[in-house]
């Protein structure tokens, strides 16, 4: 059952945060032209968006601690993994100046803050309806542990995709293969993204402990989308052709999702 009046609460309460954070981050960012530092507050900004929901909302509280204790780990570790890349340098990635060439102040909020502020919404409506719902007494209740552990095991994916690709980075060329192929990035070739897909169909799966959380299946199938075939892993393709190694990666490595045979070793 969803406490519908609580929904609108918690639903007011995430755009207020949401709008803060971005226009924060609009107000550091225009101003040294690096409409890129966008990127440090996706992650912390739906983590402020779980724990605001868990707040405000009365629905089950288990559940709400649960969810903000899961994406706010995720969140923070997210960002702390990001903000190094922005701050390292003094220029704004490439992609960005490509993107927002020629656009006015006005066009770049839109298209930068305005449009992941509409994002961070969108994915993160299972939270919220989750916030505002009560779990049956059937064994549907179930699906919160089930959730719980897919997100955290998708960010535990994540977190260690990204801890092998640093050290392969530090590594010195002249030591290290053509292509990372060990560890996570033996079983996909986008061990990242697979983790961070996960993490959200997990949180997802534990909304939909309760029936109304279950409508909300369109928020992780956008973030897997995006993820995908958006800016994430087909883009990530594109860029790595020609790469000297990148051909046998491909023909030895399954794209996104592991093939089982390799893991039980078939």
């Amino acid at each position: 059952m969803i406490d519908l009046r609580n929904l609108r609460r918690v639903a007011a309460t995430a755009l207020g945060v949401t709008a803060a954070v971005q226009a924060g981050t609009a107000a550091v960012a225009l101003p040294k032209g690096r409409r890129d530092y966008v990127d440090v507050v996706w992650g912390p900004g739906l983590g402020a968006i779980a724990l605001s929901s868990a707040l405000v909302g009365t629905g089950d509280a288990r559940r709400r601690w649960a969810l903000a204790t899961v994406v706010g780990g995720w969140a923070a570790r997210l960002g702390a993994h990001v903000l190094p890349r922005m701050t390292g340098h003094d220029e704004e990635d490439p992609r960005y100046a490509e993107w927002l060439e020629g656009d006015s102040t006005a066009r770049v909020i839109g298209k930068v803050f305005v449009m992941q502020g509409a994002a961070q919404l969108a994915v993160s409506l299972p939270i919220q309806v989750a916030a505002a719902s009560t779990l049956p007494r059937s064994a549907r209740r179930l699906l919160l542990p089930a959730g719980i552990a897919l997100a955290v095991g998708g960010a535990v994916l994540e977190a260690v995709a990204d801890r092998q690709k640093e050290e392969y980075t530090a590594t010195p060329k002249d030591e290290r293969p053509q292509v990372l192929d060990t560890g996570v990035w033996g079983i996909s070739r986008h061990p990242n993204y697979l983790g961070d897909s996960l993490v959200w169909d997990g949180v997802w799966l534990a909304a939909a402990a309760s029936s109304p959380g279950g409508w909300t299946w369109p928020a992780p199938a956008l973030m897997s989308y995006v993820l995908i075939q958006g800016t994430g892993a087909r883009l990530t393709e594109r860029r790595m052709e020609g790469r000297p190694g990148y051909a046998d990666y491909q023909r030895r490595v399954p794209f996104f999702f592991p093939d089982p045979r390799r893991l039980l070793g078939s």
